[in-house]
This record gives C-alpha cells, sequence and structure tokens, in this order.
C-alpha cells in the first residue's frame, strides 16, 4: 500500500485496512504515547473518540502520527471533525448526527469511510441499503467503557447479527485478550477495543 502521504488516498484503499485491531483512544493526556505503542504493535486501525469535545491539536497530532505509520483514523461522533481535519472516516452510532442520512454523509465525506454502530437487525439492514463501509456490532460481553452499550449480546448473538450483513464487521464490547480468539472464530473482520489497550 502506498505511503498515507500520497494525496490520492481512496474510500477503496482505505477499506483494505478494515481488518484485525481497531483500537479506540478516548481524549486523554497519554492518548498518543498508546497510539504510537498500538501502532508499533501492527494496528492499522485507529478511532478518535472525544465525548467531552475534540481536543484540536490532539486530533491534528494523531492525524500526523496515523499517516507517517500508514495507518487510518477514524473519528468518532463528528463527521465534521473528520472533515475539518482530513481524516480517513468516521463512526456513528444511533443517535449522532448523520447516523440516518447516509446520503449526506457521503456527499459530504465521498471518499471516507463510514462506520455505523448496530445492535439490531432493523438498523442493520438500514445500514446494509446506506453507502457506508463498516459496521460495530456490540456489546459482545460486558464493558466498563460504554455506560449505555446495553445487554452484551454474546458470541452467539455477534454471529448471528453479523450473517445479515456482506459488510465488514467490527465487534465491540469488552474484548480482551482472553476473548478475542473466540470473537476471531464467528468471521468479523475487526476486534475493537478501549480499555484492552
Amino acid at each position: 500500500m502506498a505511503t498515507h502521504a500520497d494525496a490520492t488516498l481512496t474510500r477503496a484503499r482505505r477499506a483494505r485496512s478494515l481488518h484485525g485491531i481497531y483500537v479506540i483512544l478516548n481524549e486523554q493526556l497519554e492518548m498518543l504515547n498508546i497510539a504510537k505503542a498500538a501502532l508499533d504493535a501492527g494496528v492499522t486501525v485507529l478511532q478518535y473518540r472525544a465525548k467531552l469535545g475534540i481536543v484540536t491539536e490532539h486530533l491534528r497530532a494523531l492525524r500526523l502520527l496515523a499517516r507517517e505509520r500508514d495507518a487510518i483514523l477514524i473519528v468518532n461522533d463528528d463527521w465534521r471533525a473528520a472533515k475539518t481535519f482530513d481524516c480517513d472516516g468516521v463512526h456513528l452510532g444511533p443517535g449522532d448526527n448523520g447516523f440516518s442520512g447516509a446520503d449526506e454523509l457521503r456527499f459530504n465525506l465521498p471518499d471516507a469511510l463510514i462506520g455505523l454502530s448496530c445492535g439490531t437487525i432493523e438498523e442493520i439492514t438500514g445500514a446494509n441499503a446506506a453507502d457506508v463501509d463498516y459496521l460495530g456490532i456490540g456489546s459482545v460481553f460486558p464493558t466498563p467503557s460504554k455506560a449505555d452499550a446495553g445487554a452484551p449480546i454474546g458470541i452467539d448473538g455477534l454471529r448471528a447479527l453479523a450473517a445479515q450483513t456482506r459488510l465488514p464487521v467490527a465487534a465491540i464490547g469488552g474484548l480482551t485478550l482472553q476473548n478475542v480468539a473466540e470473537v476471531r472464530a464467528t468471521g468479523v473482520a475487526l476486534a475493537a477495543v478501549i480499555s484492552a489497550i
């Protein structure tokens, strides 16, 4: 794959990175050190998650780091920030601005990745009809990282929901070293982790 500095990085080329460990980085002081360690370990997908507001200098530094390491950077919840900071994509959950408007999102982010969090067959059906690139499905296991994650769906629930789409799936919620092999055995493309990092 060409280096990330290549200005012609397309949506299709970005989508080739949608496999393996997907590291979600909460806005915090040690975030860049965590990102560097993850990238040193071979991770190629990072997500910036700033529930209390984006810290501009942190997002810019993370964007530069991802480009230097030929990784992709997804912004959580805020497609406008993904566009403003020239990130590789956005990830939205139900209730986020743009979740139900994939046409507008695609118009504004023609070459960016769009990921949606889905926890029901209805949400997956809607996402399948939209012009999006991947789905986040979970919470697979109990998680301390997201208070409103809902009841865990377990491995069987993950397998059943992932079977409803042809899009790459990122399993999320309570993934650890102890259970990641079980998640991988379901055939999903990505294992999203927050606290496990």
